[in-house]
């Protein structure tokens, strides 16, 4: 077997594309959308010229020190069970990191928490579990709602909950229209996101970067953007990621106006209907809390996804490649303090500007 990095784009590509584990978080598009904080190296291992496996890393220095960081989101794509090849691609992976100064490799698989071979595998490689996230404290979502679109969608819509149904239909009757954005679209989108992210208390990022992951996946069929429009005004958005038979629901954005007429229901249903068009076999609705208590400030979003009948699923969550165990014992105590504050400060400073923006317009 060959370890080579960097290589053939188109051959990457392909792989990822065609695996069964194939992520879009793994292809060399998405490496561009990340580009202006991490430095993407892509890396197969081949044997007689065909590509066996294939993981894109992310270098990131890490704040306050001079040191690296690597990730593969939901990577690598291979066989996870052909432990030599997994086996060779990561012994290689290793010597890379420690040429770039990393403390550490972080992974986070499309694997099922149910295959315990897989994770004593990794093990064996020298990784170390994380298992603590159980709202949305890791980089990617540890549970997510699944649903498989391989039946008609006369069966997929019976199958909802009762509920999710009559709020799709509301919908309908109330005259929401569904259509598919353009780029110009994004800056209204955005506008919506960040009054939902106010609503609900997280960062939304900013217009640019939407921009930017818009340009990088849409012209290769990447992305998709949906918006729903009531009255005249936009009122709700949906953008969702498409590799392969897979599409995953991304971020999804509503206005605190008319959401009594239910838009993010027909936007998902919509949604499902052009992954099926796609030729899709799995519709993702990607993160929900692991906790379940009505009382969690989480529990509606479960609630909301579990309406479209998706089995729930959780992953085997986060493992470290650890390389420097004194700075990543610092990261690991560091990091979540210092992203909480960050966060603070600027939901802080987003809410000050809205209200002064909302403000000077009532004026």
């Amino acid at each position: 077997m060959e370890f080579i990095i960097n290589g053939d784009p188109h051959k990457y590509t392909n792989f990822v594309k065609t695996h069964p584990k194939g992520h879009v978080l793994q292809t060399l598009e998405w490496a561009a959308v990340k580009e202006d904080n991490w430095r993407p190296i892509y890396v197969t291992v081949e044997d007689g010229g065909a590509v066996k496996a294939s993981m894109l890393l992310l270098l990131r220095q890490l704040p306050f020190i001079r040191k690296n960081m690597i990730y593969s989101p939901r990577g690598p794509v291979c066989d996870m069970h052909d432990f030599d090849t997994l086996k060779f691609l990561m012994d290689n992976v290793r010597k890379l990191a420690r040429e770039h100064d990393a403390i550490m490799l972080k992974i986070d698989p499309d694997i099922s928490i149910n295959d315990k071979i897989l994770a004593d595998n990794l093990k064996k490689l020298g990784f170390v579990q994380n298992m603590e996230a159980l709202n949305f404290e890791g980089i990617q979502p540890r549970f997510v709602f699944r649903l498989d679109i391989t039946p008609s969608l006369d069966e997929l819509l019976a199958s909802f909950h009762p509920k999710t149904r009559y709020n799709i239909r509301l919908a309908q009757r109330k005259g929401v229209k569904v259509r598919m954005g353009k780029r110009e679209d994004l800056q209204e989108f955005h506008r919506i996101m960040e009054i939902t992210g106010l609503r609900d208390g997280f960062v939304v990022r900013s217009l640019e970067y939407f921009q930017k992951m818009y340009d990088s996946l849409q012209p290769q069929g990447y992305l998709e953007l949906a918006l729903a429009e009531y009255e005249g005004k936009t009122i709700a958005g949906i953008i969702c990621l498409f590799c392969g038979s897979k599409c995953w629901y991304l971020y999804g954005a509503s206005s605190n106006e008319h959401r009594n007429v239910m838009p993010n229901y027909l936007l998902q249903w919509e949604m499902i209907k052009r992954a099926k068009d796609r030729g899709c076999t799995l519709y993702d609705f990607r993160g929900v809390s692991g906790d379940l208590n009505p009382d969690n400030p989480l529990y509606g979003l479960y609630r909301f996804k579990k309406g479209f009948n998706g089995e729930l699923t959780e992953f085997i969550g986060e493992f470290d490649m650890v390389l420097n165990p004194f700075w990543y014992t610092v990261w690991q105590k560091g990091m979540p303090v210092f992203r909480n504050i960050r966060r603070k400060i600027t939901l802080k400073l987003k809410k000050t500007k809205f209200n002064d923006t909302r403000g000077n317009t009532q004026n």
